[in-house]
C-alpha cells in the first residue's frame, strides 16, 4: 500500500463516518430500502417551493430513475400515482424493491425492473413524471439519459432531477468507510480505492460493496465505477443541448453560512450540496 493510501488511513481514524444505509444494515438498524423510504421526504424536499408531493405524483403515470432498493420509490407511491415504475442497472435491486411495495402494501400501483437509463425499455410519451434523484451522477451516458427521459416523458410532462455535485464534501460516495470531507480532493483515486478495500475487507458485506463501487478501466486499474464526476459545469455544459425549457432551478448551499463560497465560480462546486432542475417537455 502506498504512503499516499496510509497517510489516508491514518486521517480517516480522526473523522467520524456520516450516518450511512449500508452501515445501519451490517448493525441490523434498518436495511437500506426501509431508510430509503423513510427518508422519502428529504428526496424530494428541493423541489417542493416548485411542485407539492400531490402535484407531482397523485394520479400520475411516473418513471424513478435510479431506484436503488426501491424505498423512495414506494415512498412516493404514497401519494396516489396511478402506476409508478422504479429501474435500476443492478439487478437484484428490482427483487428488493417488489417485495417492499408488497409489504408496505403498494404492489398495486409500484413496481420495478432492472434498466438501462440511456435505453429506456418504454414507448415515446409514457410517462406525465420522472424523478431523478440523486441519480445524475451515477449513470454511464448522462446525454443519452436525458434524451431517453424526453423521448419517453409526455409534452406537458416533468422531468425532476437533484444530485449533489462531484466536489460535494462527500462527492466520492464513499462516505460509508471514509469520513474525510472532501477526501477526493486531496487524494488519488488509487488511494481511495486502496484505502477503502482496507476499510470494508472485513465486514460481512465488504466484498459487495466493493464489486458495487468499482470496476476496471481498458488498462486492467481499478477506478471509481460508481459515479461519473458530475461536477456543477459539466452539467450547465449538458444542459445546453437541452431543446425543453428548464421552469426551475436552484443550487442549494452546504449551509447558510456558506452560502456567499456557494456563489463563487471555483468555490460554488466545493460549497454546493445539491443542484436541482425540473424541466417541462414541449408539446
Amino acid at each position: 500500500m502506498s504512503l499516499s493510501s496510509q497517510l489516508l488511513l491514518s486521517l480517516n481514524k480522526l473523522f467520524p463516518l456520516p450516518v450511512h444505509p449500508f452501515n445501519l444494515a451490517n448493525y441490523g438498524q434498518m436495511s437500506y430500502t426501509e431508510w430509503q423510504f423513510q427518508k422519502g421526504e428529504q428526496t424530494i424536499q428541493f423541489f417542493l417551493d416548485y411542485h407539492t408531493q400531490d402535484q407531482m405524483f397523485q394520479g400520475k403515470t411516473v418513471l424513478d430513475i435510479g431506484c436503488g432498493g426501491g424505498g423512495k420509490t414506494c415512498y412516493y407511491g404514497t401519494f396516489g400515482p396511478k402506476e409508478m415504475i422504479g429501474i435500476d442497472i443492478v439487478p437484484h435491486y428490482a427483487e428488493e424493491g417488489n417485495a417492499f411495495a408488497r409489504e408496505k402494501g403498494l404492489a398495486d400501483r409500484v413496481r420495478f425492473m432492472t434498466a438501462d437509463s440511456a435505453e429506456l425499455p418504454f414507448a415515446d410519451n409514457t410517462f406525465d413524471t420522472i424523478i431523478m434523484n440523486d441519480a445524475m451522477e451515477h449513470v454511464d451516458r448522462p446525454e443519452l439519459t436525458l434524451e431517453e427521459c424526453f423521448r419517453v416523458l409526455k409534452p406537458g410532462g416533468h422531468l425532476y432531477i437533484n444530485f449533489p455535485p462531484y466536489y460535494h464534501p462527500y462527492g466520492a460516495h464513499l462516505s460509508d468507510a471514509i469520513g474525510i470531507p472532501w477526501v477526493h480532493a486531496f487524494f488519488s483515486e488509487q488511494a481511495l480505492i486502496d484505502a477503502y478495500k482496507q476499510l470494508v475487507r472485513d465486514l460481512p458485506d465488504g466484498k459487495d460493496r466493493i464489486s458495487f463501487r468499482f470496476g476496471k478501466k481498458p488498462d486492467g486499474s481499478d477506478t471509481i465505477a460508481y459515479i461519473n464526476q458530475m461536477t456543477i459545469k459539466r452539467f450547465r455544459r449538458i444542459q445546453q443541448g437541452i431543446l425543453h425549457p428548464a421552469v426551475y432551478q436552484r443550487e442549494v448551499p452546504l449551509r447558510d453560512i456558506t452560502a456567499g463560497l456557494a456563489k463563487m465560480p471555483f468555490f460554488r462546486e466545493f460549497f454546493v450540496k445539491m443542484v436541482v432542475c425540473v424541466y417541462k417537455k414541449q408539446g
